[in-house]
């Protein structure tokens, strides 16, 4: 896109859009028809499904959320306006999977998107905070 305004807020929906999928709830619904926010923390996130459906199954959730918020950092800087761009798609989407419109505004606590988020935006100092651990 030619216009940096108008990237910059496909970028927004974009993110905002990615990030909302509560892959927790569909994941825990469409494998064992439960809903995780009933059960363990009542969190849609993978630390609650690795609890209430298992280490497979908390796995799998990790890695998609994860994947969206590498997703909308990737799709938006194809967008054009560079890193800004890029950095604004990672934090709507940090944003949607927080308060997803799929749940009533209530999503998880963000934290594997935001591991997808920098992944993408700075690949080499998030490995290297995650050595650090």
């Amino acid at each position: 896109m030619n216009d940096p305004r108008l990237a910059g807020a496909a970028a927004l929906v974009l993110g905002f859009l990615l990030g909302s999928i509560p892959f927790g709830l569909l994941w825990g619904r469409a494998l064992r028809g439960i809903d995780v926010r009933e059960h363990g923390s009542r969190n849609l996130g993978a630390t609650n499904v690795f609890r209430v459906l298992g280490p497979a199954h908390g796995i799998a959730v990790l890695l998609l959320d994860v994947g969206k918020g590498m997703l909308a950092v990737w799709a938006a800087g194809r967008l054009g306006g560079g890193q800004p761009v890029a950095a604004l798609a990672g934090l709507a989407a940090v944003l949607g999977h927080l308060y997803s419109p799929w749940v009533g505004f209530r999503g998880g606590k963000g934290v594997a998107t935001g591991l997808g988020v920098w992944l993408v935006l700075a690949p080499a100092a998030t490995g290297i905070a995650l050595a650090d651990r």
